[in-house]
């Protein structure tokens, strides 16, 4: 079928709105009508990086409607509403272990843009395209996925809105609620208020963490932390030091820290506003061949962890229709740091939010 699609061309391009052919879903595929997609971090990295040849389609926050099933699918039929999140092969160690986000075959399933048996979904005028982005490739009017990638959505809830839930979302507030399971009354300082670190504040909320540190240098991010349950907020452009600025409040050190910068210098500064053991969850992309933060010794001496989260330890089919509670009952208003646009605009979106004009993105599509 044709569909439209914004493709991936080079690093420092533009996105480009063109017309694909996409084929019809295998047996164990899904034909998912795009109503809605967040555009997150990890996609611009991608593009710009080059990590999937170009040209490709991205896009891994979609959420729509069913439109047709491979013969083998029994999850979903057409007509659900559906939330779309990462692929996991479901048959592995860890996803026997209900930890699908470090699926042994997590690269393969998400992040190589073809099937694991080298086939792309999308072509151009014969030409593949990189596509089958964490088993989704949702910047296009119909997208190409899987069961285990599907979670529905009620029929209250606002499903254009939805996708973001299935990356963005549940790694900010997975993050908190799951992978560093922060208890009540414990001390969290996150550095980063975008819409992952804004997400950890809203986890960090439900949690019922006494002390809540948010490290951001744009007013409005910080005025929207605190709105969500932030006690503390940091402007970095004051030239505090982070450390210092961090025991003016917790004079022993937090807890528990966690990093949506992926900025190096960000990071080394956490360490020293640790209490002795404590945990840093780490979910910011940072330059390859970046070293952990700190020294040995030091983290040895004070019997510090540092974990590395991805997707927020989530398995989607428990922690997405929890998180859709959460919001329904006005734990969890990730909407008010949403701004939708036309998908067409998705490179105006792009800059609006790089000027610092919104939070997060989401774009949608034409009925």
């Amino acid at each position: 079928m044709k569909i439209q699609a914004a493709v991936a061309v080079g690093a420092g391009k533009p996105f480009e709105i063109r017309t694909l052919d996409l084929e019809d879903p295998r047996d164990d595929e899904v034909l998912v009508r795009i109503v809605g997609v967040g555009v997150c971090h990890t996609d611009l990295v991608f593009k710009e990086a080059e990590a999937i040849a170009a040209p490709a389609v991205l896009g891994h926050e979609g959420s729509g409607i069913v439109e047709k099933v491979g013969a083998g699918v029994t999850k979903v039929v057409p007509g659900d509403r559906v939330a779309i999140s990462f692929r996991s092969c479901g048959s592995c160690h860890r996803c026997d272990q209900g930890d699908p986000a470090y699926c042994h075959s997590m690269p393969l399933l998400n992040y190589a843009g073809m099937r694991p048996d080298g086939s792309k979904t999308l072509a151009d005028n014969g030409a593949p395209v990189g596509s089958n982005f964490f088993g989704q490739s949702s910047f296009g009017a119909y997208a190409i996925s899987y069961e285990r990638n599907l979670v529905k959505v009620p029929e209250d809830l606002p499903l254009e809105l939805m996708g973001p839930l299935g990356c963005g979302i549940q790694t900010g507030a997975g993050g908190v609620m799951r992978s560093l399971a922060c208890e009540a009354g414990s001390a969290l300082l996150i550095t980063g208020g975008g819409p992952v670190g804004l997400s950890a504040v809203m986890g960090a909320r439900i949690q019922g963490c006494g002390v809540i540190i948010v490290v951001e240098p744009h007013a409005a991010r910080r005025a929207l932390a605190l709105d969500y349950g932030a006690t503390h907020v940091i402007d970095p452009a004051a030239g505090t030091d982070l450390a210092a600025a961090v025991r003016a409040v917790v004079p022993h050190g937090v807890g528990y820290a966690f990093d949506t910068t992926g900025i190096p210098a960000v990071q080394s500064a956490v360490l020293g506003a640790l209490e002795p053991k404590g945990v840093f969850g780490i979910v910011g992309v940072a330059a390859p061949g970046t070293p952990l933060p700190g020294d040995v010794n030091t983290v040895m001496t004070f019997g510090y962890t540092i974990k590395g989260i991805i997707e927020g330890d989530s398995d989607p089919d428990e922690f997405l229709p929890e998180l859709m509670d959460h919001y329904r009952q006005g734990r969890l208003p990730f909407d008010r740091m949403i701004k939708t646009f036309p998908f067409a605009q998705i490179n105006e979106a792009i800059a609006a939010q790089h000027r610092g004009d919104c939070i997060k993105i989401v774009l949608l599509m034409d009925a």
